[in-house]
């Protein structure tokens, strides 16, 4: 949705009052406490939380047990003040408004003393008239309610039925009663995060003054006429009409790079006014489609839209528009029950590839536009072409949406709600209505939660009786206990838009928050900062399925060798798990499959904690992001083992036909020259197919290697084709690495260079080393590959930073471990 400012402006033979005027109250506000005794500047967009750590009044809420010592800040009733002046005369304006776009939470606003309204809902826009109240120099004030205390008073209210769950589980150290507001819910606590329940002015906040009409805002959604095989645009724009009379004028649209240009004559009637247009792009013009990264290119193309009204009014607004076709296919399938689910974008089934986002700070005024950019960038640098915006935190920024259009990146957008019963009475669903209307486009596809059964959910009464049938929908899947080497555990089903493994952040990240006492896996502070019930045991129990657990005389070194390893263990259970879906896509089995998406949980950090991300607070890559990189390849050769036999799997996301090569390598753990090697004969790879490339059984592969065991050796395998795009090489363990034999302790070293911007790290090695992994501590920046599986002596690796840094800096910080310095 587009909001519109100051969008109106006269010739001025108009006259002085036909313009619209706009002032922005961003900047310095005051901030005080509910008694008084504390009075502080504070910067809006913000919250109290910033403009407290910005004045030096507390540390860093994110620093050790901080979020429970400030646990007062989000108990305390807070005032929002400002005194401004309005640099125009007021009384030449028939209609003031002021606009709130994000209020948090619960607030009664005065101007001047007066009331003038209240707010509730922290995703909604507030428009308030303040004509007769507002002079030329005026106070403001937003006196909030603690959510905290505002949640617990609704909850008591509501008396008529219980709507769980009442508190979070004890070991997430958060507040009660969050579905009562609306209101970030993960703000509350949740199992990857702190309780921070903040208050503040999260969004722009501004005064708008106009005559005879103002543009509100206006959408609009490309539409593909299959009758005519021609794009057309909706646009929908919405006026408040303040002139007593009705206005008559023209709309020109243009989108001048496809010689489209069409004027319409509209009039507006005194009111709120919804004004609809549909614009038929011109035939001759060839439109390019917007596509997900790894499909093709993110054409967009600029438009204006220029309303010319009585009296000699223009408003005018431009806007970037990208054409594609978005559908969810839910039909029968041959051999199968139940009904597919994926997505069709420009008439092409798409494999969604990707993670589920959460907010990137607790504290939304630290969510820059470089950090978005940075975190989003990394996604599709992860071959990722979707995101789901995860429905307990926030509906994002402007800038975020802008960025994934750019980016290439999919959207599956929630709706704020998560894990929870909400109350149904009037008032709050008068609230979400509001919310929802202004947060929705019309067109998406749209089902009723995630997971669901989609289409079967509706047949259903909206309510499934298993939601969690792999035959429909989507699915979430999580499993600790089990060996996630095992595939066979995890669903065939036909979605799986949530599933993944816990591990801790590096050192140089969880170093930043925490003190010496702090560094050891079971010190208090590990067990506070983990928010999932038995975590930490988990991790360990899953490292243990496959690896020896460190047993280091030096207790810090024991602490940063088990946090590598949880990268590990998170990096290959994903690993494994995601493959699994890859090549589920073509196939039926035992009536399931189809596969069509993998988004694993999740993307980002919202603190230097343990969870289920592959990205740190602030950006930096885990192992498992650098994992993904690989499994999300556009063509990618799966390996897996069933009754002994050794199966490998081509999966292709290329729209065309490729021929290509398999060529299959065994390693001993104590060489490193392969001991032996094999290639396919040329074969064709299917476009947008997963297939059977190769099937040999075990015992027959390791005897025709020679001296080889389970224990003693190690495949890799890699598609190479006719124009010279090479997949990942990918590898398959024959043993778990704690039986391995013949594997050495690894010497490597780097020798580090610059070529411009970026950094070549070129490594040796003495051994086999698994899971190399290269880590410069706190210098922003990431690297080609890592967490590698080292099987020749020498390999060259690139830095790309993400500050300027120097050769010197980078020796400094540079460190290395492989999974023998853990023993």
């Amino acid at each position: 949705m587009f909001q519109s400012s100051s969008l109106c402006s006269a010739d001025l033979g108009a006259g002085p009052t036909a313009a619209a005027r706009s002032l922005s109250l961003r900047g310095s506000w005051r901030i005080r406490s509910g008694n008084g005794s504390l009075e502080l500047p504070g910067r809006v967009p913000g919250c109290v939380h910033s403009a407290l750590f910005q004045r030096g009044l507390i540390q860093d809420p994110y620093y050790r047990f901080n979020d429970l010592k400030y646990r007062w800040i989000s108990l305390d009733n807070w005032t929002y003040s400002k005194k401004f002046q309005i640099p125009f005369n007021i009384s030449k304006w028939q209609k003031v408004n002021l606009i709130f776009e994000g209020v948090d939470t619960v607030a009664k606003i005065l101007l001047n003393s007066v009331p003038i309204g209240k707010t509730d809902n922290m995703f909604k826009r507030y428009s308030f008239d303040i004509t007769t109240v507002v002079r030329n120099v005026n106070s403001l004030e937003l006196r909030f309610q603690s959510p905290v205390l505002y949640a617990a008073q609704r909850s008591k209210a509501h008396t008529s039925y219980w709507v769980p769950p009442d508190c979070p589980p004890p070991v997430q150290k958060g507040q009660c009663h969050v579905n009562f507001i609306r209101k970030e819910q993960s703000s509350f606590s949740w199992d990857w995060g702190p309780s921070f329940p903040t208050q503040g002015i999260w969004k722009d906040v501004r005064i708008e003054a106009y005559n005879i009409c103002h543009l509100n805002f206006f959408t609009f959604s490309p539409i593909y006429d299959n009758h005519t095989q021609g794009w057309n645009l909706e646009i929908e724009s919405s006026f408040d009409v303040v002139s007593p009379k009705p206005i008559s004028g023209q709309v020109i649209v243009a989108i001048p790079k496809l010689q489209t240009q069409q004027t319409y004559s509209i009039e507006l009637q005194p009111g709120e006014r919804i004004v609809e247009l549909f614009v038929k792009i011109n035939k001759n013009a060839t439109v390019e489609t917007w596509w997900p990264h790894g499909h093709g290119n993110q054409t967009g193309y600029n438009m204006t839209v220029l309303f010319k009204l009585d009296g000699g009014l223009s408003i005018e607004k431009s806007a970037k528009v990208y054409f594609r076709t978005v559908e969810l296919i839910e039909e029968s399938i041959e051999g199968s029950q139940g009904l597919s689910f994926y997505f069709k974008i420009n008439g092409l089934p798409i494999f969604l590839k990707g993670s589920n986002w959460i907010p990137a700070d607790s504290f939304q005024d630290r969510v820059t536009s470089d950090l978005l950019r940075l975190l989003l960038q990394s996604a599709v640098d992860a071959n990722m072409n979707t995101l789901r915006v995860w429905g307990g935190g926030i509906y994002e920024q402007d800038e975020f949406y802008r960025l994934c259009d750019e980016l290439g990146i999919m959207v599956w957008q929630d709706f704020m709600f998560a894990c929870a019963l909400y109350p149904t009475d009037q008032g709050f669903l008068d609230s979400v209505r509001t919310e929802v209307a202004h947060q929705r486009d019309k067109t998406r596809p749209f089902i009723i939660s995630s997971p669901t059964n989609g289409a079967e959910s509706i047949e259903e009464g909206w309510l499934s009786a298993n939601p969690y049938d792999k035959n429909f929908g989507d699915v979430h899947f999580y499993d600790y206990s089990n060996d996630c080497w095992n595939w066979k555990i995890f669903p065939k089903a036909r979605f799986v838009s949530e599933y993944g493994y816990q591990s801790w952040p590096s050192f140089s990240t969880l170093e930043k928050v925490s003190s010496e006492n702090d560094w050891s896996y079971n010190s208090e502070f590990s067990l506070h900062r983990q928010h999932h019930a038995g975590g930490n045991n988990e991790m360990l129990l899953q490292i243990g399925f496959h690896f020896k657990l460190p047993k280091n005389t030096d207790p810090l070194q024991t602490f940063k060798d088990t946090i590598y390893l949880t990268q590990v263990m998170q990096a290959q259970c994903v690993k494994i798990e995601t493959e699994f879906y890859r090549r589920s896509r073509s196939e039926i089995v035992d009536g399931k499959g189809h596969t069509m998406g993998a988004l694993y949980w999740q993307l980002n950090d919202i603190w230097q904690g343990p969870s289920w991300a592959s990205l740190e607070y602030g950006g930096k890559w885990k192992m498992l992001h650098y994992f993904a990189r690989h499994f999300f390849a556009p063509l990618l050769p799966v390996g897996f083992e069933d009754q002994d036999a050794f199966f490998i799997y081509g999966v292709s996301d290329l729209h065309s036909d490729c021929k290509a090569t398999l060529t299959v390598r065994v390693h001993t753990w104590n060489s490193l020259e392969p001991l032996c090697s094999s290639e396919t004969e040329r074969f064709v790879m299917e476009a947008g197919k997963a297939v059977l490339l190769y099937k040999e059984q075990v015992p027959a592969l390791l005897g025709r290697c020679g001296n080889c065991t389970r224990q003693s050796c190690v495949v890799s395998f890699y598609l190479s084709t006719d124009n010279q795009l090479v997949s990942p090489t990918n590898h398959h363990f024959l043993s778990s690495l704690n039986e391995t034999v013949g594997l050495q302790k690894a010497h490597i070293t780097a020798n580090i260079s610059q070529q411009g911007d970026t950094f070549v790290f070129d490594l040796e090695t003495s051994a086999v080393a698994p899971f190399v992994w290269l880590d410069v501590g706190s210098i922003p920046g990431r690297f080609s590959d890592n967490g590698f599986l080292m099987t020749e002596k020498t390999r060259t690796i690139l830095f790309y930073p993400w500050k300027p840094t120097s050769k010197s800096e980078l020796e400094q910080s540079f460190h290395v471990t492989s999974l023998t310095d853990t023993y």
